[in-house]
């Protein structure tokens, strides 16, 4: 296992670290975690040099943290750090914090945790993390050697993350979603460089963009990594593009069997900083290229259509659906689409043309939204 630096920390993280969102479950449902699977799996992966866990409140149900303490009984709590987080959804009044934390402590069977994050900040959460005081509220648990070192998730735009870093000075980490696709997306590449020049640790989420970019990529997309002349799986193009950049403390992977572990381990084993030469990050770059050329919506989501005066979230419409043409799974959209309830659909729209004179793009928004609409439903109805 290769290990790297975090920020101004004294810890040297495994380059691989083990992301507990998308465990192995039983039945289809996420409630259900396969736990012999899912205990072999990290286990597995901390024998082979990985020495950070993370987890949160929420995942699989609230299932995960048991889990996870799980795994790391039989001494294997010792080997590795584990991060969790605090679900802000829930801080609502003083006192939520510490009722979390202890709850939190008890399900992972641990006293201290090593790195804990105020998890997916945004600007309303961040209003909340200030209101309710819960940067001294982590300081006072530092000092108590509950916490080992505080930082954040993120969920939100550059702008809303450059004002999260520079808004507190305690600040020692932060968790970001980042792949060679989201460079301009949430903080993005500009975020990262800044968040490390101010000497945080960088801990990348999402690095395969929920597994999309491990899969067959298209055609159009496949010709360009044809031109590579080392061959890697998809998979680990991503990876390596990640642990290539200085700033990149550690690469979070959310693994659901085992083969995915053996791969992403001897991935590791083989990264560094500055392991990609400049050919090969000019291939990604047209990698890149080629799946936004797959887009059929021309949207940058840069959010000057919304608020929308009927709630319709229309750069999410159209990031989902651009993905599920980018990456084939437009059958995986459409189930999603028609679970959700008639108001939260792109009908909602009432085609006040609003949106459309904010669009710095030129965007008809109206009529590509009732194009959303129109083949989600259309594929839903020749499918029943």
């Amino acid at each position: 296992m290769q290990y790297r630096t975090m920020g101004k920390l004294d810890f040297r993280p495994s380059a691989l670290g083990f992301g507990c969102m998308r465990l192995p479950v039983l039945n289809n449902d996420s409630k259900q975690i396969n736990e012999p699977e899912a205990i072999a799996m990290i286990r597995r992966a901390i024998d082979s040099g990985v020495n950070y866990v993370d987890t949160a409140y929420g995942y699989h149900g609230g299932n995960s943290e048991p889990l996870v303490g799980k795994a790391l009984r039989d001494g294997y709590r010792d080997k590795v750090r584990l991060a969790t987080k605090l679900p802000m959804w829930l801080m609502k009044e003083p006192g939520d914090a510490d009722r979390c934390f202890e709850e939190q402590r008890e399900r992972l069977g641990t006293e201290r945790i090593d790195f804990y994050l105020l998890h997916a900040l945004d600007g309303d959460r961040w209003q909340t993390a200030k209101r309710l005081k819960l940067m001294d509220w982590a300081e006072n648990r530092k000092a108590k050697g509950h916490i080992g070192h505080f930082g954040f998730s993120f969920h939100a735009s550059l702008e809303c993350f450059r004002e999260i870093i520079h808004g507190y000075d305690g600040w020692e980490f932060c968790q970001v979603q980042y792949n060679y696709l989201d460079v301009e997306y949430q903080a993005g590449t500009a975020g990262v460089k800044e968040a490390a020049d101010l000497g945080l640790g960088v801990v990348v989420m999402e690095p395969l963009r929920g597994g999309m970019l491990a899969i067959t990529p298209p055609g159009a997309v496949q010709a360009v990594w044809n031109k590579a002349p080392a061959t890697r799986t998809p998979a680990d193009w991503a990876l390596q593009w990640l642990w290539s950049q200085p700033e990149v403390s550690l690469v979070l992977s959310g693994m659901s069997t085992m083969q995915h572990v053996l791969e992403n381990v001897a991935s590791a084993e083989v990264s560094s900083v500055g392991s990609m030469a400049r050919p090969e990050l000019a291939l990604v770059d047209q990698v890149r290229d080629a799946y936004c050329g797959l887009r059929p919506i021309n949207c940058t989501h840069c959010e000057y259509c919304l608020p929308c005066p009927q709630g319709v979230n229309i750069p999410q419409f159209f990031a989902s659906y651009n993905d599920a043409n980018m990456f084939g799974s437009l059958d995986r959209y459409r189930r999603s689409y028609a679970r959700r309830e008639e108001k939260d659909r792109a009908s909602a729209c009432v085609r006040c043309g609003e949106c459309v004179l904010k669009c710095p793009q030129g965007l008809e928004i109206p009529d590509l939204l009732e194009k959303v609409h129109r083949e989600a439903t259309e594929a839903a109805s020749r499918q029943e």
